[in-house]
C-alpha cells in the first residue's frame, strides 16, 4: 500500500533585505510552490485552494505590511497543522550594518523608511514586529552570505526531517560579530593559533595539515571535549522544549581554523544520533 506523501508547508518571514526573495527562488527550484507577500490570514484559503488542486509543497515569503501584521500567523500555523500539513517557520535576519549596505548598493527604498523613520529606524522597526515570532521556527543570519551560499542552505535545510530535532553547528570570526541566529556559543580563542604558522594560514580547519597541528595541544581535546559534554547533557532538554532546530557556534578570531575544526569534529560525533548541519560562515 503506498504510503501518503506529507503536505509540507514552509514560511518565510524576516526584515527585509535579509535574503527572502532569493530563499523563496531556491524553494521553487526544489519543486515548492511559491507563493510571496502573503498575509497571514489569507493563509487558510491558500492551503484549502492549493490543497484541493493536489499541490503538497508550498513556500509562503510573509508579508509584514498588511492585513494585520503577524499577529495572526501563531493562529493560522495551527490551523495549518490541523489540516494535516508539516509546517516550518524560517526567519531570516541580517546585521543592521549589512541592510544599510544591501538597500544603499541596490537604491531600494524599505518598504517602512518614509518622512518619520531613517533607513536605520525602519530596519529596527521591522525587526521589532518580528520579536514575539523568532522562537516559533529557526532563525537564520545571511549577514555574509552570498545568494549562492544562501540558495545552497535553504536546499539542505528543507532535506532534514523536520519532525527530528537537527543540530547545527556552525563556525564564526569575533572579528566579524557572533551570529544573530545562535542557541549556544563557545569562544575558543584561548587555543592555539595556527594563522601564525606560515604554513598554515591560508589553509581552513578542514585541511589535514591544521587538523594535526591542533590535535597536538592537549588543551584543544579538552575544549572539545568539555563542548560535546555540555551539548550532550542538554540536548534532551531543548528536545523536550518542542524544539526543532539548535545552533551552536564556535567563534575564534578569523573563523577559518580553529573553529572550522572543532565545529567539523562536533558534527561528526553527533551525526550518528541526531540529524546535524555544518556551516562555516567565513569560508563561504
Amino acid at each position: 500500500m503506498e504510503t501518503e506523501c506529507p503536505m509540507d508547508l514552509l514560511l518565510i518571514g524576516g526584515v527585509s533585505g535579509s535574503g527572502k526573495s532569493v530563499a523563496l527562488t531556491a524553494l521553487e527550484d526544489s519543486g515548492y510552490y511559491a507563493v510571496s507577500n502573503l498575509p497571514p490570514p489569507q493563509l487558510g484559503g491558500l492551503l484549502a485552494h492549493l490543497k484541493s488542486a493536489g499541490t503538497d509543497r508550498v513556500a509562503v515569503v510573509l508579508d509584514v505590511k498588511t492585513g494585520g501584521g503577524l499577529a495572526d500567523l501563531p493562529v493560522a500555523i495551527d490551523s495549518a497543522r490541523a489540516e494535516g500539513w508539516t509546517v516550518r517557520f524560517l526567519y531570516l535576519d541580517a546585521t543592521t550594518e549589512t541592510l544599510v549596505k544591501r538597500f544603499s548598493e541596490t537604491r531600494r527604498r524599505h518598504p517602512f523608511s518614509g518622512d518619520q523613520r531613517t533607513l536605520t529606524e525602519a530596519i529596527e522597526f521591522e525587526r521589532d514586529l518580528f520579536a514575539d515570532l523568532r522562537s516559533l521556527g529557526y532563525s537564520f543570519d545571511t549577514s555574509d552570505q552570498s545568494a549562492a551560499a544562501l540558495r545552497s542552505w535553504v536546499k539542505e535545510f528543507v532535506s532534514v526531517d523536520p519532525s527530528r530535532l537537527t543540530l547545527l553547528f556552525q563556525s564564526f570570526g569575533y572579528k566579524h560579530g557572533v551570529p544573530l541566529d545562535a542557541d549556544l556559543v563557545f569562544d575558543v580563542r584561548c587555543l592555539p593559533n595556527p594563522h601564525y604558522e606560515p604554513a598554515l594560514a591560508a589553509l581552513s580547519g578542514r585541511d589535514p595539515a591544521v587538523v594535526e597541528y591542533l590535535e597536538r595541544y592537549p588543551e584543544v581535546e579538552r575544549m572539545y571535549t568539555d563542548i560535546y559534554h555540555f551539548v550532550a547533557s542538554w540536548l534532551p532538554d531543548y528536545a523536550r522544549d518542542n524544539r526543532n532546530y539548535l545552533t551552536v557556534a564556535i567563534g575564534c578570531t578569523g573563523g577559518q581554523h580553529r573553529s572550522v575544526y572543532l565545529a567539523e569534529r562536533l558534527a561528526q560525533a553527533f551525526a550518528g544520533r541526531y540529524q546535524v548541519l555544518t556551516r562555516h560562515r567565513q569560508l563561504a
